[in-house]
């Protein structure tokens, strides 16, 4: 479980593949702080770390993985959100974020603020976004606005920019989204209720 809140940005390094399981290695300045078997967000997709050495770590992504998420874009240099899991006893600073990506999400547009900056999305899915709602880009806890059918908008502070491969994202680049879980269960129960 994990709360959207990004600790660091890693960095690519290495990618091997393996049938079609597919390994990323990945540089991070919390990698001596990590256990083999610990999972870790990465863009909002949560992964095991399967090995480390010095200052990197090795996950894993199957195919599922793979085929659900922007991974399939990762080159060594991509810059990564990065997420350890949240602590029981610590507080929630995002929403409850399960690092399972829901889909992804083509930016249509970046509008300079002047002070921040609006990003506006687009997703082919029935999830559904709420003005106001949580939404959880490349493992970012964000609030949605001008939601539409299939798009929304969020807007980025600067320390947001900043701090997260945010910053690294254009018009046309695919994101990461999961949706907000407490929706997703709502919209399941009237799904239910009307069929």
């Amino acid at each position: 479980m994990f709360t959207g809140i990004v600790e660091k940005i890693g960095v690519v390094k290495n990618i091997n593949y393996e049938k079609e399981n597919v390994h990323f290695t990945i540089a991070s300045s919390f990698t001596n702080e990590l256990k083999i078997d610990q999972s870790i967000s990465h863009d909002g997709c949560c992964l095991t770390v399967i090995d480390i050495e010095n200052d990197e770590y090795t996950v894993t992504a199957i195919k599922e993985t793979i085929n659900k998420t922007n991974l399939s874009d990762w080159k060594v240099g991509t810059k990564v959100n990065l997420e350890r899991c949240t602590k029981m006893n610590g507080r929630l600073d995002g929403h409850i974020v399960q690092g399972h990506v829901d889909t992804t999400g083509t930016c249509l547009n970046i509008e300079d603020e002047n002070g921040s900056w609006k990003y506006t999305f687009k997703y082919n899915s029935k999830d559904v976004t709420v003005e106001k709602g949580s939404i959880t880009i490349n493992g970012i806890s964000l609030t949605v606005l001008d939601s539409k059918e299939n798009s929304f908008s969020v807007c980025i502070i600067p320390y947001t920019y900043e701090n997260t491969n945010l910053h690294e994202i254009k018009a046309g680049d695919l994101v990461n989204l999961e949706f907000d879980i407490i929706g997703k269960y709502i919209a399941k129960l009237i799904d239910k209720r009307n069929n």
